[in-house]
Order: C-alpha cells, then structure tokens, then sequence
C-alpha cells in the first residue's frame, strides 16, 4: 500500500496529539494536564495546542504519513535556538529536561506510527525528510530526546548515526508511564 508524505494541515491537528500520546510515553499529556481548564479533555488540549500557528509546537512543523486517506503516523520537528534569556523551569517533572538542547539543531520532538506501521522502513523515511530539512534551512545537525527503556527506538536512531550526549533522571510521576534515564541524541551535519 503506497504511503504519501506530505505536510500537516491544521485539520490534523487531533491525530498530531493522539501521535504525540504515543511518543511522549505520558509526556504530552501531563504537560496539557497543566494547560487544561477544569473538566477539559486531555486530548481536547493537545489538538488546540498543534492547531496554533507561529510557534514551535504546531502542526505547521509536521510531516504527516498517510496512507488510504487515513494518517498513520508524523514527525513534529522545529528548530532548536539557543535562548539568551531563558525563564528558569521550576516543574519538578520538566525541569530536568531544561538543559537537554543543542542550539542550532533540527530537534524531532515526536517521530510516532500507530501499530501495524512500524517495522516498514517508515522511520527511516522520515529521518529522510529531516536531513533534508536540516541541510535546507543550514542547521548543524539533527537532536531528539528518546528515553532509555526504548530500546528499539535508541537502537533505530543509532544505527542511523545518532549518538547519546547527555543523560537526565525522569522525575516519577503518575502520568509519566516510563522510568529511569533519559538521553539526549544528536546527530552532526555538514550541510551541502
């Protein structure tokens, strides 16, 4: 079956979030839990969230996969910008990711297939799509935030040249659906 990538519309904004759930391993949704008004669904948060335009966190810098019609997975990816006056991060959950960037990179924020899609040289394509991006907009390289117990996601970025550069300890939470460390990857570029 022939798979299209194409840009994100703001129309994919809802499957954008249900794909940022699987990726973020609880991640997405604790962060909406601290955005959402009361009674309000998680989900509900996070499709608002990716329907913005201008800013990082939007379905603009999506690559959506597709496949009779039906989206079956994305890639959200942005520039990360060294922030000369960045505002202290005082969550506990978040904090220690605030050091975890590596200026002047193309930073994947969520790579994510629902299941029956993966294993099918998706990912690859994808990562694909981010070279190209990189090179085009003259980044130095490629970062992403993967967590330790995914084994075969640190695997799959390995074996396509990323390498750990720094580790921090997920501060537990009932949200959170995984423990331990996470890794910052990075992968250097020369751009063309």
């Amino acid at each position: 079956m022939p798979v299209l990538f194409r840009p994100a519309l703001r129309t994919d904004a809802r499957e954008i979030a249900r794909l940022f759930q699987i990726s973020s391993e609880g991640g997405a949704d604790y962060i909406w839990s601290l955005m959402a008004q009361p009674g309000e669904a998680l989900l509900d948060v996070g499709a608002q969230r990716y329907a913005r335009e201008g800013v990082n966190f939007s379905y603009e810098n999506c690559l959506i996969a597709e496949a009779e019609g039906q989206v079956i997975g994305m890639m959200h990816s942005y520039v990360m910008r060294e922030d000369p006056n960045p505002e202290p991060v005082t969550d506990p959950v978040l904090a220690p990711y605030a050091s975890m960037e590596i200026p002047d990179t193309l930073y994947i924020s969520s790579l994510a297939l629902h299941e029956g899609w993966r294993n099918q040289g998706l990912g690859q394509a994808f990562l694909k799509h981010a070279h190209q991006r990189c090179d085009e907009l003259g980044l130095k390289g490629l970062s992403l935030i993967d967590y330790a117990v995914n084994t075969g996601a640190r695997r799959f970025y390995e074996r396509h040249g990323f390498t750990i550069v720094q580790t921090c300890t997920i501060v537990p939470h009932p949200m959170i659906r995984v423990t331990g460390d996470a890794y910052l990857m990075s992968l250097e570029r020369t751009p063309l």
